[in-house]
């Protein structure tokens, strides 16, 4: 039987949907697969998974686009693997990536493990790194944000786990992660392995990054898991999110609107960082990273990531 399954959906972006899958192909010591979903592609991208040559990917299509939580879903039909594992067409993993957090989960007897993520720009440079919290605090905190670093692209399940708690909700465009997250956290708590094994891709064609992003939807789908779950979430983690995504998209007046709110909610600090992001000229840089930051930076630690993204690049 296959071990891990890795479901990655795609859409028009044929060119970062060939990076993700060198560096899932380029995984070692795991008996894998890819399951690619086209979901309504107009591009190349059909020929860039049949180009590959490797047996071990498959493609499937939607003629229409159905949502990314929709194809990720479709992956998870398709998967043989006993360990399911997401990857969006637009990150990059490191070659040992899975098989670190299969053994961590071995280790500690978890269903489901994450890792840390470094974020990088469209030249694969790094900007900013997050280790994992402690798996206690990674549970506790899902109450109150999304406390696994980098998007869907992080986690590992099992596939019985995942067949438990439910897929995907394809109601959700911003948080349907986060939802899925707290029901795997009340499952149980994660494996965790502390180190830059995933890179976050952040460029203008991210989800949220384009002129249809409403920083309304975001509110109302908090307030939807609010009501799901009853959890007390981070009403002002949300705000300074939607204002660092609308700043980076060149929508200043949104992100000042949500950071007034932010500080309204009791962080006086968004009006700071509101105040760098109207004024400085770099943003979306490296440099304006840093107000943006959850964690100390380690050089160590993130020149590992260098490392790997170097060779993925060089392959």
């Amino acid at each position: 039987m296959v071990e891990v399954t890795v479901v990655i959906p795609t859409r028009n972006r044929a060119t970062m949907l060939r990076q993700a899958l060198h560096s899932v192909a380029a995984q070692r010591a795991v008996d894998l697969e890819a399951v690619v979903v086209d979901d309504g592609s107009t591009d190349g991208t059909p020929a860039v998974v049949t180009g590959m040559g490797d047996r071990r990917f498959r493609l499937i299509r939607h003629q229409r686009p159905q949502g990314v939580s929709a194809a990720r879903n479709r992956g998870v039909a398709e998967a043989r693997g006993r360990w399911v594992a997401f990857l969006d067409d637009d990150d990059l993993w490191a070659p040992e990536k899975l098989a670190s957090q299969l053994a961590a989960a071995e280790r500690d007897d978890r269903a489901w493990a994450v890792t840390g993520a470094v974020s990088v720009d469209d030249g694969l440079r790094v900007l900013t790194g997050e280790p994992p919290l402690a798996p206690e605090r990674i549970v506790a905190d899902l109450d109150r944000y999304n406390s696994v670093p980098a998007g869907a692209s992080n986690v590992l399940v099992r596939a019985e786990l995942l067949a438990g708690t439910g897929g995907f909700d394809p109601r959700l465009r911003h948080m349907a992660d986060w939802d899925l997250w707290i029901r795997l956290g009340r499952a149980g708590m994660p494996a965790t392995v502390p180190r830059p094994l995933l890179a976050y891709r952040l460029h203008r064609a991210n989800a949220t990054m384009d002129t249809a992003f409403d920083p309304q939807e975001p509110l109302a789908e908090l307030d939807a898991i609010i009501d799901r779950y009853g959890i007390p979430a981070d009403r002002v983690a949300v705000d300074r999110w939607i204002a660092w995504t609308c700043l980076r998209a060149g929508r200043r007046g949104a992100s000042l609107r949500a950071s007034v709110r932010a500080a309204k909610g009791g962080d006086p600090r968004s009006l700071a960082r509101a105040a760098i992001g109207l004024l400085h000229p770099a943003v979306g840089r490296r440099v304006y990273y840093r107000p943006f930051l959850r964690h100390g930076q380690d050089e160590a630690w993130l020149a590992e990531a260098r490392s790997w993204l170097r060779e993925l690049a060089s392959g």
